[in-house]
């Protein structure tokens, strides 16, 4: 409670925005008007007490089809987040405890990959590569996970020289444990911030991909493939595309308010274990 009471009305604004969009994500099964593709009115119908949001290109209830597209774009954003973080963290705190030609392996093909342009990388793979769910995850896991390492490492050489980890290394402690138990506790607090950003840039990159076709795929619901498939209604006055893009671009604002607030709580690493 004290640190809600903390909290500047930014974030409180930012986590009352998240917490919408995850509540319409994980009840659109319950609270959703109408089917994901269930087909109910004509085309491009008005905002009315049938259709609070209008119909869209296909007659599918606007409002209904946003919360199953908010389920697939946060799900499929934060578990392809989740992922990147996972491996990118853990490459990038074993090259900065290990050093050496293991830091130098690591930390080359990492730039070579960040070399590559993200979205002209992500078009090529997926074209080539069957339209799966699990491909597309491992993507944009694998693209988001190189700035997840260069962050990581940056922030671990920091802590790596720092005396209780020195005292770790000489009580004999293994590199996991250093890895696990000293650096990662200390570093958690920029960490959760990045993965903030990172989750928004996900939710933006999902679209553009759905957008341009190699991302979710029809007839399932998400914000950028509405926005493809209702774009022709703007030359016409219907805002059926704005909607969903206003939502994409509402969710990422939320988020970064919320981490904009973490990064002035911590703003940066100023003393070992607890500090987080």
């Amino acid at each position: 409670m004290s640190m809600i009471k903390a909290m500047p009305w930014s974030a409180r604004i930012g986590c009352l925005g998240v917490f919408i969009f995850l509540f319409s994500a994980v009840f659109a099964d319950v609270i959703a008007p109408y089917g994901e593709r269930d087909i109910v009115g004509d085309v491009w119908e008005p905002s009315s007490g049938q259709f609070l949001l209008g119909t869209d290109n296909l007659g599918r209830d606007l409002l209904s089809r946003m919360m199953y597209g908010a389920q697939t774009t946060i799900f499929i954003s934060a578990v392809a987040s989740v992922l990147s973080f996972s491996v990118g963290i853990f490459l990038s705190f074993l090259a900065a405890v290990m050093r050496g030609w293991t830091d130098q392996v690591l930390s080359r093909l990492n730039d070579m990959m960040m070399a590559i342009p993200t979205l002209i990388f992500a078009l090529v793979v997926l074209a080539a590569l069957p339209q799966e769910l699990w491909i597309l995850v491992l993507v944009m896991a694998l693209i988001d996970s190189t700035r997840v390492f260069r962050l990581g490492r940056a922030v671990a050489v920091d802590i790596v020289v720092m005396d209780f980890v020195e005292a770790a290394r000489l009580r004999g402690e293994g590199r996991m444990w250093i890895i696990f138990r000293e650096i990662l506790p200390n570093a958690l607090s920029p960490l959760l911030a990045e993965f903030g950003l990172r989750f928004a840039f996900a939710v933006l990159f999902l679209s553009s991909l759905s957008f341009l076709g190699l991302g979710i795929q029809p007839p399932e619901a998400d914000w950028g493939g509405m926005v493809k498939d209702n774009k022709d209604g703007i030359i016409f006055g219907v805002p059926a595309a704005l909607i969903p893009g206003g939502a994409i671009a509402a969710l990422a604002i939320c988020v970064n308010l919320i981490v904009d607030w973490l990064l002035n709580r911590t703003a940066s690493l100023k003393g070992g274990r607890g500090d987080v």
